[in-house]
C-alpha cells in the first residue's frame, strides 16, 4: 500500500519528457497509477497465462508491472486490460476486479475520502483530486436536489477504445461508497457510454436495476437522501491534513493535453447512433469553430473523414467480439441506415464482411 504522504511528494515533481533531444517539463499523455492494470496481470499469473506477449501488445513491460510508484500511460492500461479479459475469457473483468481488491490502494485519494464529513464533501473531494489516481478521466460531481451521483469525463484519450477500466471505476466507486457510510447502497441509475447487450443479475446486485449501455454519458446517481449520509469514521483534522497535501500537489500539476483528435473522436461516438456525426455538429460541442476543427485536425496530420473512418473500424471491431449484439445493431451504433451500407464499408476497411469478421474472432 502507498502511503499517503508519499503519494503526495511523488506528485509534486513535474515528470521529465523529451522531445527534440531536450528534456521539458510537461507530460502529453495522461498517466495513471496503474491499480487495475497491476490487478489485471495479477490475475493472469494465476492462471498461468503468459504475460510478456501481452505485455508487449499493450507497451508495457514486467517492471513496469512489479513497481507500484511507476505511472503507466492510461491507453496503455485500456488497451493490456482488453488484452487480459480476452486471454482470461471474462468480459466483466474491470467490475470482477473492482470487487476483490483493497480500497486502500488508491492510497492518498481514499483516505481522503474516508476522513470527509459526508457523501457529498466526499464526492467534492474525488472531483477535485481524481487525477492523482487517473489523470484521463475527469470525475464531475452531480447533484439534483437530493440525488449524488459522479459524471465520468475521458480526457486525452480515446474513451471509445475502453469498456474494462471504466466499469473497474464505477464499481470501485460503489463499493467505495458502501465502504464510507459503512452499510449496503446500490445506484438508483447507471449509464456506460459503451455497448453490451442485456443486463444479468450480477450487474443489477452491483448497479442496481436500472442501468442503461450505448448511453451518451458515463455517470452514477445515487438514491435521495444519500447526498447527506455521513461518513463512518470521519476525521476533520485527518481530512484538513491531506487536503493540503493534494492542494500543493494541484498547483504544481503538469498539463495534460492527449490530442485534438482524442477529443473529437470522444465526441463523436454518442452522435454515431442519430447520424449527427458532422464537423458542424462537433464543432459547437468542443467549442471551436468548423475551420478551426478542421485546422487543428491538419496539425495533427488527420482530416474529419479519417478520424471518423477509423474509429468506426475500431468499433466495429470490438463491437463484433460481442456476439449478443446482432449485426443489424451494431451497424445502427455505428451510425449507418442499413445493414448494407455498413457491410460494404467495413469489407472496404479490412476486406472481409462482418460476419466473416466476428466468424474469424
Amino acid at each position: 500500500m502507498i502511503a499517503p504522504w508519499e503519494t503526495a511528494r511523488e506528485l509534486q515533481k513535474p515528470p521529465l519528457t523529451l522531445t527534440g533531444g531536450r528534456a521539458h517539463i510537461g507530460n502529453r499523455f495522461p498517466r495513471t497509477i496503474g491499480i487495475v492494470a497491476r490487478l489485471a496481470y495479477g490475475r493472469l499469473r494465476e492462471a498461468r497465462i503468459a504475460t510478456d506477449p501481452l505485455l508487449a501488445r499493450a507497451g508495457l513491460t514486467r517492471e513496469e508491472m512489479g513497481d507500484a510508484q511507476r505511472r503507466l500511460r492510461v491507453s496503455n492500461q485500456m488497451r493490456f486490460l482488453d488484452l487480459a479479459a480476452k486471454a482470461l475469457g471474462d468480459e466483466l473483468l474491470g467490475i470482477h476486479l473492482a470487487q476483490s481488491f483493497d480500497l486502500r490502494e488508491f492510497g492518498l485519494l481514499y483516505f481522503m475520502l474516508s476522513s470527509s464529513d459526508n457523501l457529498a464533501d466526499a464526492f467534492d473531494r474525488a472531483a477535485r483530486y481524481s487525477w492523482i489516481v487517473n489523470e484521463g478521466i475527469v470525475l464531475e460531481k452531480l447533484l439534483c436536489g437530493s440525488h449524488l451521483g459522479m459524471r465520468f469525463r475521458y480526457v486525452g484519450v480515446n474513451r471509445s477504445c475502453d469498456c474494462h477500466q471504466i466499469e473497474f471505476c464505477m464499481g470501485a466507486l460503489v463499493r467505495i461508497c458502501q465502504r464510507l457510510i459503512g452499510r449496503g447502497l446500490v445506484p438508483s441509475r447507471t449509464r456506460f457510454m459503451h455497448s453490451r447487450k442485456g443486463q444479468t443479475r450480477e450487474l443489477s446486485a452491483i448497479f442496481g436495476a436500472d442501468i442503461r449501455f450505448g448511453a451518451p454519458a458515463d455517470d452514477i446517481v445515487f438514491p435521495a437522501g444519500t447526498d447527506h449520509l455521513p461518513v463512518t469514521g470521519a476525521d476533520p483534522y485527518l481530512n484538513r491534513l491531506l487536503v493540503s497535501y493534494c492542494e500543493e500537489a494541484h498547483s504544481r500539476r503538469p498539463a495534460v493535453r492527449g490530442s485534438f483528435q482524442s477529443q473529437v473522436e470522444n465526441a463523436i461516438v454518442p452522435l454515431l447512433p442519430h447520424h449527427k456525426a458532422r464537423v458542424s455538429e462537433l464543432a459547437p460541442r468542443l467549442g471551436v469553430s468548423r475551420r478551426t476543427l478542421t485546422r487543428r485536425l491538419e496539425c495533427e496530420g488527420r482530416c474529419f473523414s479519417d478520424v471518423l473512418e477509423i474509429l468506426r473500424t475500431q468499433l466495429a471491431r470490438r463491437d463484433l467480439a460481442d456476439d449478443r449484439l446482432s449485426i443489424s445493431e451494431i451497424s445502427w451504433l455505428l451510425g449507418y441506415s442499413q445493414i448494407g451500407a455498413f457491410s460494404r464499408a467495413f469489407k472496404q476497411w479490412t476486406g472481409k464482411s462482418p460476419r466473416e469478421a466476428r466468424s474469424a474472432q
